[in-house]
């Protein structure tokens, strides 16, 4: 299985030896060299200096011939937009993105994007070890829609530059009244729903070694 990781913190690092050592090919993306320390020497794929936002290097990345794309930076701006450029722009099969806020992973996977949000799978998980109620969500949330697109697409983001933050824009103006309706919809169904409102806490560096490809 031929796998791009944008993101090589320790979720993406991880994930890396894990799918480098079954046996797939792996290529994970960072913005940060240094964060490549955090790859063993045995890794064996490729890890490529790059912005995952950004066309061109998904590209170089091998995007297109990709059969899986997670996007697991510390950013749920950065990572749904390069997953919205993964499933629109390559077509890649599986695309997964973690996204911190709960209601955005909600809504984006009613949008199209499978989302993992670790501020629900870590509450759960300390409900559950307190033998308290829980609130039923999966690991991973399956994408449930399909993507939109307006005429603002472009609009949206005319600051950030491109035709990413275009896709990104639009998503996001989108997601949040489908949150809405999404969350009132689920409370009609008697589903307990959280409002959370996660940080994005900064990645620390670990020892380490990795093949490096300066892009």
């Amino acid at each position: 299985m031929r796998t791009v990781i944008v993101g090589c913190g320790r979720v993406g690092a991880m994930l890396a030896v894990m799918l480098d050592d079954g046996g797939h090919s792996v290529t994970v993306l960072d913005i940060s060299t240094g964060a490549f320390d955090r790859l063993p020497s045995t890794f064996k794929g490729n890890a490529l200096r790059g912005d995952g936002t950004d066309e061109d290097t998904l590209r170089r990345a091998g995007a297109d011939d990709a059969d899986l794309f997670l996007a697991m930076t510390e950013g749920d701006n950065r990572n749904i937009m390069a997953a919205q450029l993964a499933a629109e722009a390559f077509r890649v099969g599986q695309v997964i993105a973690k996204i911190n806020d709960p209601l955005r992973a909600l809504a984006y996977a009613e949008l199209g994007i499978a989302t993992i949000c670790r501020t629900d799978l870590m509450a759960n998980a300390i409900l559950s070890y307190l033998k308290l109620p829980v609130s039923v969500v999966p690991g991973v949330r399956s994408s449930t829609g399909h993507h939109r697109h307006g005429a603002s697409d472009g609009a949206a983001d005319a600051g950030a530059g491109g035709g990413a933050a275009g896709i990104a824009g639009s998503g996001a103006s989108v997601g949040s009244t489908d949150a809405a309706e999404l969350i009132a919809g689920l409370t009609e169904a008697g589903i307990p729903i959280r409002h959370l409102d996660p940080s994005n806490p900064p990645v620390d560096s670990v020892a380490g070694g990795s093949t490096k490809l300066e892009g």
